[in-house]
């Protein structure tokens, strides 16, 4: 049982043009940089931002969202490296697949899921949630959920993973035209609550910029389970403020950045990758890193943080009504549900390329990898993944789990950011379009920085993401390993090749080649003599 077996670049490129499981070349930079925008702005730039400064940071915010964006941008860059190297559906699962083995693909493919499901189960409630509150501001009193035999059904998540769930099958060049659509109009909204937010700004409230740290008064299990697991390891106190409270803080705001690793997923949908992806990506996050220190920096001026922590749930609706402009609640809750329509159908998009690539290679049932013949968007699994985020989202209390979505992303990141230096190590051959600069040295600060990152979020977070590891380990061994693909090439390779003999011939024969059958060779001999067999 070879559990570190790798799959070569070469057979990941053939597989992504296996007739009846293709998808469609065509996303553009532009297609690609408004993906990245629609992804990240949404109702996270309205509300994180504000709880990070009431509970963690205070007006030096600021920091934490440059921190959680230079953490992003070095992590990105990692992906933008894989991603013009293997332009495949897959994203970080792939890219560990072709550098670290298929155990650990497994994983990161299994946490990529717990993202990507989670983030869109969590935000299609939330939308419901959102679209009552306009109903309420137009004078319409329309509950955000139904009572079903004692059961709470949030409609409005059914609604819009409904609405995203049809356009994604009938195309993804559709469903991003679309999306276009509702990010100018988001985007709008955001540079609004900028220019007015500036006008209320009074710069006493950014005194003092990095609050005192202080004790939260509380020893008890729940204190300790929502303390940072950095300071539980430390055995620090429970407390917030502070220099450690921007890191703490770093950590929730990340969860607005959540979604450019969705971007690299679409990289099999993408007009020539090796040019478009690096654009594309890198031009989204810089929009959107400008926006979310502008929009910090006009929430933490017009009220004082302690403010902020004074509500039981502070947004920036809090700090417009707080100067008196209640006006503006209306268009922020406007720009919260055009915000979060978008975010909803990248992340439904990303989790069905997510689950086609690994079903692709068997560790998930080959029938979810079929696409449609005539607009070549995985259609059956996209209507699978749409019903499976509905369900939870409309009859579950989904959003305790919010902060496992950033877990599993920083735990893909820190993959990703090491599986770039293997990857130059094993195929020194390959010249992707878009290199990580500096040598080793940003793709090491960038797997630190997000680890770190990780150890900042809460300790129930990390032991409800032990349980979801265990419970992927445990379906890996019992299906994954036994139907992968290349555990079948593994099997059909020893049985050709009988004796010490003929392996010994294998390995000389695969040494001999170049290309599929040298990169096989790494993974070892049995795959090299099925490499050799297909050559």
């Amino acid at each position: 049982m070879n559990l570190f077996r790798t799959k070569s670049i070469e057979q990941s490129m053939a597989d992504a043009d296996e007739p009846g499981r293709q998808l469609k070349r065509s996303l553009s930079s532009w297609d690609l940089m408004i993906m990245g925008v629609a992804v990240a702005v949404g109702a996270g730039i309205f509300s994180v931002g504000a709880k990070a400064a009431a509970n963690f940071a205070g007006p030096a915010v600021t920091i934490s969202f440059a921190v959680a964006a230079v953490t992003c941008a070095l992590a990105i860059m990692c992906y933008a490296e894989f991603a013009t190297a293997i332009p495949v559906a897959g994203s970080a699962y792939v890219f560990t697949y072709a550098t670290m083995g298929e155990l650990l693909a497994w994983i990161i493919g299994w946490n990529l899921i717990l993202e990507l499901f989670t983030a869109g189960a969590v935000i299609a409630k939330y939308w419901g949630i959102y679209l009552s509150k306009v109903f309420a501001l137009m004078g319409a009193d329309i509950p955000p959920s139904i009572s079903l035999g004692g059961v709470d059904l949030y409609w409005g998540a059914f609604l819009i993973v409904a609405v995203f769930t049809v356009l994604l099958v009938l195309g993804t060049k559709l469903s991003a035209r679309v999306g276009n659509i509702f990010t100018l109009v988001k985007i709008a909204v955001v540079l609004f609550v900028i220019v007015v937010g500036f006008t209320y700004v009074k710069f006493e409230n950014y005194t003092p910029f990095v609050p005192t740290s202080e004790p939260t008064g509380g020893t008890g299990a729940a204190d300790v389970m929502k303390q940072s697991f950095f300071a539980f390891l430390t055995g620090a106190a429970p407390a917030q403020y502070g220099t450690l409270g921007i890191f703490a803080g770093a950590a929730l705001v990340f969860f607005a950045f959540i979604g450019f690793d969705v971007v690299a997923t679409s990289a099999e949908e993408v007009k020539d990758p090796q040019k478009t992806l690096p654009r594309g990506i890198f031009g989204g996050l810089a929009i959107v890193t400008v926006l979310y220190i502008l929009v910090s920096l006009a929430l933490t001026g017009m009220v004082s943080y302690t403010q902020l922590a004074e509500a039981e749930n502070p947004t920036l609706t809090t700090a417009f009504e707080a100067v008196g402009n209640t006006d503006a609640a209306k268009i922020i809750a406007f720009g919260s549900l055009v915000g979060l329509t978008t975010v909803i159908m990248v992340l439904l998009m990303g989790l069905s390329r997510v689950v086609l690539a690994m079903s692709r290679d068997g560790l998930l049932p080959r029938s979810l990898s079929k696409t449609s013949t005539i607009r070549a968007t995985p259609a059956r699994l996209q209507i699978i993944c749409g019903a499976a985020v509905a369900l939870v989202a409309g009859l579950t209390n989904v959003d305790l789990l919010e902060e496992m979505i950033n877990i599993g992303t920083l735990s893909a990141f820190v993959t990703v950011s090491i599986g770039v230096l293997v990857l130059r190590k094993k195929r020194p051959d390959l010249k992707p379009a878009f290199r990580v600069p500096f040598g080793k040295v940003l793709p090491i600060v960038s797997a630190v920085l997000c680890l770190y990152l990780m150890t900042n979020l809460a300790v129930e977070t990390w032991i409800f993401f032990a349980i979801w590891l265990v419970i992927g380990v445990a379906i890996y061994f019992a299906y994954g390993q036994r139907h992968s693909r290349l555990n079948e090439k593994f099997a059909e390779a020893r049985a050709s090749v009988s004796g010490p003999v003929g392996k010994s011939a294998a390995v000389a024969d695969a040494k001999n080649h170049t290309g599929a059958a040298a990169a096989a060779a790494e993974a070892g001999a049995e795959e090299a003599e099925a490499a050799n067999t297909r050559s």
